[in-house]
């Protein structure tokens, strides 16, 4: 039995769509809706695994920081 990999969905909109990106695959989707988005990227990384498995478990480490200001046009 095959065990099932949790994995990241980082999200922003865009022009009135969400992008949807997995960093641990490198794979990319999107959707009118969060929820549309998210089982798009779901699709689209399950497609990408199944012709490039990955060898070992990779966990991302997601953070904050700062920038600083800049002017806004």
């Amino acid at each position: 039995m095959v065990k099932q990999r949790i994995l990241t969905a980082v999200l922003h909109e865009e022009e009135g769509i969400y992008v949807a990106e997995c960093p641990e695959v490198g794979t990319f989707s999107q959707g009118t809706t969060l929820e549309e988005a998210v089982n798009n990227l779901k699709e689209a990384t399950e497609l990408y695994l199944e012709e490039f498995p990955m060898e070992k478990e990779i966990r991302s480490i997601i953070t904050t920081f700062e920038v600083a200001p800049v002017a806004e046009v």
